[in-house]
């Protein structure tokens, strides 16, 4: 979340590169080309500076060194366009800095091996169908029909092509004319279809660069937008797999320097004084006449060749240098159902649990999860961000960390009581079944062995900085029986924590209750969640569960997506018996669990209580409020003619500015995955019509002069809001800005300012994204409470908000206890009383009821 508006590379077809070949072919794009920079830079110096501080995304923004090694900007950017080049027989990686694939080879049994290759035919099968996309392989027969069919008929439609082709076609002179004619038009008709297939992609690709719908007025839709609408399904194709879109997504595009000049100087003016504005404002002239131009030239040359000029950047310098905890500062936690716990059996929950997370990876491998899109106008959204659900672990370095997707692994790792198993979930070739998941986890809750020393705290180091992590794991778990069982965990699917501790919303304490269910998801105890894993699904003793999931390699929507099929596989779909066990039969032959071994000594022992006590720290600072607000929803909003995300994010702003007594810069994560690999952008809510509107409504001012201004700022949410999704945004390009200008070795007082902002309002949506899986009508306690993230600033909130149906919106509300200016609960009523606030003022008929009002004393005098 910290991006949590909650990317893997896409690999269509061919091998991945090793982490070498990429390292070697960057090396001799570097050679050649630092050469082209020097010209242009000669000042550079063989090392870049350091950042002052990271850009605030909803990932910890801490004041760690932002680059570090001595490789210039435009160098990595053409090395990419050499690595596209170079053999031509491997495909583009989205991340080849951070990200390195491994196909994992567990060497178990013959019936693994050939799941093992039916995975690969179904790759092969789907790369085909999605490398043609939006044709499809069938159409090839047809354009050879065709072809065939019309020069029977003594036509040429080729134009002399297929002549052509026939005169220099190397074949035996044994084959008869007739042959070769037929050889050459299938050959003809096999280059015409790729041309069409191109075509057709190029047309698509134009067509969804065209973002004019989005500005358009709700339930006012030009003709151009209806046009344009149908053309996007002509081209479009149909029954799409989850990668189908990819190659017709258009790229990000980089705004003007002047025109993000003139957005940042717009959001920074209600915060500033008329001293503090005029010389920021002195500042960004100087930069966008300037530097800033020379900074433009070489970001442009990178987008002519990335797929995306920021999320490569962005995934290294925002997540994987930060030398800082990951748990709190940068994880996030999802929960379960509010009301609804399904079986009160820890092994029961964990067996349909863990065997519909199995469920959705294999749609995920093959494709046949529905593409994401924009609803009505069904526009696709980028999904390279799926492929690093499953298999894929964050390794810790001392300098930079790095993300290790593995192709696949048929096991979990399962922490339970300071011991760690690995849990097999296939067998003889086939997915283990609910029940005998169960069966095996039971296993494990009855196991009576003790932790060996050191083991059950092993993963406090995950917990805590990032240095003494890397550092232990080189000298204590780089060889013998702690790097097997270290490997085991960093290569399983995910990992799974089986807690003794009860959960949720009960008791005689609810919502004391809740909050505690949520600071247990975001941290635990600090060494039961093994945070650098991709996922980790949590189970508690009474059958709650939920999930904490590491940031770098995707955002929150992605995760809640598994969530949500998972929550409502679990309780729909797979059920349980009356005595609340999983359903279906248990084989005879399954063998149980694996204990992991360890062998860790003092020295390593007492790294591992360093890093649980900066780890302890953390969480015991973190202040947690977990709000559902039942009284009203989407459906009382919408009666107000006002965006729901508008609405929230105008309330936010009244809420703070009442509970600190002035505005501050505010973060809201937006989505950019209308183009390829794109990952977010941040909405500065905080605008100067929201600020009138605040400080009219406290001043007093009548209720249509409250009503025109909150319409007015609502209206220009909404403008920000889609400006970012549509690659408009500020914070990312200056980002990126910044980066370059750091790899020319090149200091910038604007960026540098920019850059070190503080995000004491830290907020983002949860959007439910597969409402066809809920029933809020009819089963209203199934009801889903989103999830949350730590602070981001020390003295400032971080506001997770999910809407529910029409009648409910669920909020996580996080600050620090060591601030005395900032109290989650206290926030969390001024939200409350702002919704209802404004919910009065915008409320249809209120107006008019008070004119009547009005006229009748006058009326009455």
């Amino acid at each position: 979340m910290r991006d949590a508006a909650l990317l893997p590379p896409l690999i269509v077809s061919g091998r991945r590169k090793t982490a070498a070949s990429r390292g070697q072919t960057r090396r001799e794009a570097s050679n050649a080309l630092r050469r082209i920079l020097s010209a242009h830079s000669p000042a550079r110096s063989s090392s870049c500076p350091t950042a002052t501080s990271l850009p605030p995304d909803q990932s910890r923004r801490t004041s760690e060194p932002l680059v570090s090694r001595p490789l210039c900007c435009i160098c990595y950017i053409l090395s990419q366009f050499v690595s596209k080049r170079k053999g031509g027989e491997e495909p583009v990686t989205l991340f080849p800095s951070s990200v390195t694939s491994v196909n994992s080879r567990n060497g178990r049994s013959a019936s693994g091996r050939l799941r093992s290759w039916k995975k690969r035919v179904t790759r092969l099968k789907n790369n085909v169908i999605t490398g043609v996309y939006p044709a499809s392989p069938s159409s090839w027969l047809f354009v050879v029909i065709a072809i065939l069919a019309t020069m029977y008929t003594r036509s040429d439609p080729s134009m002399g092509l297929i002549a052509k082709i026939q005169e220099h076609l190397p074949v035996s002179d044994s084959l008869s004319i007739q042959c070769r004619t037929v050889v050459s038009a299938v050959l003809f008709s096999t280059l015409l279809w790729f041309s069409l297939i191109f075509t057709m992609r190029l047309c698509l690709k134009q067509l969804l660069s065209y973002h004019g719908w989005m500005f358009e007025q709700h339930g006012k839709v030009s003709n151009t937008t209806k046009i344009w609408a149908a053309m996007v399904r002509i081209f479009s194709g149909r029954q799409p797999l989850l990668y189908s879109y990819q190659g017709s997504l258009p790229n990000l595009p980089v705004p003007a320097v002047k025109d993000t000049v003139k957005r940042f100087l717009e959001s920074v003016h209600p915060l500033m004084s008329d001293s503090e504005y005029e010389r920021m404002t002195t500042l960004a002239k100087e930069f966008e006449s300037s530097l800033g131009n020379r900074l433009q030239w070489y970001l442009k040359l990178k987008a002519m060749w990335a797929s995306n000029y920021v999320s490569d950047w962005w995934e290294e310098y925002v997540y994987l240098r930060g030398r800082g905890p990951l748990m709190v500062n940068s994880n996030y936690y999802g929960m379960d159902f509010l009301y609804v716990t399904p079986t009160p059996i820890q092994a029961a929950r964990a067996g349909n649990t863990l065997h519909a997370c199995l469920l959705y990876r294999r749609k995920l491998n093959r494709e046949e999860i529905k593409p994401s899109r924009v609803p009505v106008l069904n526009v696709p959204l980028c999904a390279a961000q799926c492929e690093r659900i499953f298999n894929t672990t964050r390794i810790p370095g001392e300098e930079t960390d790095s993300l290790v997707h593995w192709q696949d692994s048929e096991y979990v790792a399962v922490f339970h009581r300071g011991r760690y198993f690995r849990l097999w979930l296939y067998h003889a070739a086939r997915m283990l079944s609910p029940r005998e998941i169960e069966q095996q986890i039971q296993r494990i809750l009855d196991d009576p062995s003790p932790p060996a020393p050191g083991e059950a705290k092993l993963a406090a180091l995950t917990a805590g900085d990032r240095i003494p992590w890397a550092q232990a794991r080189k000298e204590f778990f780089s060889s013998g029986v702690n790097k097997r069982s270290l490997d085991c965990i960093e290569k399983a699917a995910f990992f799974v924590a089986l807690d003794d501790d009860e959960q949720g919303m009960r008791g005689d304490d609810p919502a004391g209750n809740l909050d505690r269910y949520a600071k247990s998801l975001l941290h635990g105890k600090c060494y039961d969640r093994w945070f650098d894993k991709s996922f980790t699904v949590v189970v508690y003793k009474n059958g709650k569960n939920g999930l904490n999931a590491e940031h770098s390699w995707a955002d929150a929507p992605i995760m809640a997506h598994v969530w949500e099929y998972v929550m409502t596989t679990d309780s729909f779909q797979l059920g349980y018996t009356e005595e609340g066990h999983c359903k279906g039969d248990v084989a005879a032959s399954l063998p149980p669990p694996t204990r992991l071994t360890w062998d860790i000594p003092a020295e390593c022992q007492q790294r591992i209580e360093r890093s649980l006590a900066v780890a302890q720290a953390i969480a015991d600072d973190v202040d947690f409020h977990v709000l559902p607000i039942q009284e009203f929803g989407k459906g009382a909003i919408k009666k107000c003619k006002i965006s729901p995300d508008a609405f929230i994010q105008i309330a936010l702003q009244l809420a703070y500015y009442r509970n600190r007594g002035s505005f501050t810069l505010t973060y809201e994560a937006s989505m950019t995955r209308l183009f390829r690999e794109g990952r977010t952008e941040t909405v500065r809510s905080c605008t100067s019509e929201s600020c009138a509107f605040v400080k009219a409504l406290e001043d007093g001012e009548s209720k249509e002069v409250c009503q025109r201004l909150f319409r007015t700022a609502a209206e220009k949410h909404q403008h920000l809001y889609r400006m970012a999704m549509t690659g408009g945004g500020i914070d990312r390009h200056l980002f990126c800005l910044y980066i370059v200008s750091k790899y020319l070795g090149e200091e910038s007082p604007f960026l540098k300012e920019v850059l070190s902002e503080t995000w004491r309002l830290s907020t983002s949506q949860t959007p439910l994204q597969q409402l066809e899986l809920f029933d809020f009508v009819n089963h209203p306690e199934y009801t889903t409470c989103g999830g949350g993230f730590g602070p981001v600033a020390d003295d400032g909130y971080g506001v997770s908000y999910i809407i529910i149906g029409e009648n409910m919106i669920n909020l996580h509300i996080s600050c620090k206890h060591s601030c005395p200016q900032t109290d989650s609960h206290k926030f969390g009523a001024d939200i409350k009383k702002a919704f209802e606030d404004l919910l009065e003022l915008m409320s249809p008929g209120s107006s008019k009821t008070e004119q009547n009002h009005s006229k009748k004393n006058k009326k009455d005098l």
